[in-house]
């Protein structure tokens, strides 16, 4: 069970580096656009705000590969960030887009309980 927990724990983590990848270097390419529905205006004018967002998303998923790089020591630390994922994933779903929702907290929530159930 403790290799499926980090399985899913490693999955959120690689959502939020893809995360960051959209949200800081993609937020005004055709793609990026596109996936959050953005007129080039919007993008260019919400970019700077974009970019703090990936960060704050790369820091999420920092600190889950922390957590997994210290095996079973490090469940505490899984434990915080996962949570950090749900909160941030239920805000958003409330005052930007439900769509969040199954994006970002409903795979925290699995890779919370996985943990929870291995300790």
């Amino acid at each position: 069970m403790g290799t499926v927990a980090n399985v899913a724990v490693g999955l959120v983590a690689a959502l939020h580096l893809y995360f960051l990848v959209l949200e800081m270097f993609l937020w005004k390419k055709p793609f990026g656009r596109r996936t959050f529905g953005l007129t080039r205006e919007l993008a260019e004018a919400s970019a700077s705000l974009a970019a703090n967002q990936g960060l704050y998303n790369g820091f999420l998923a920092a600190g889950l590969v922390w957590g997994l790089s210290l095996g079973d020591s490090g469940a505490a630390i899984k434990i915080f960030f996962l949570g950090c994922v749900i909160i941030a994933g239920v805000f958003g779903a409330v005052t930007v887009n439900r769509k969040i929702l199954w994006v970002q907290a409903v795979p925290g929530v699995i890779a919370l309980a996985l943990v929870l159930m291995n300790r």
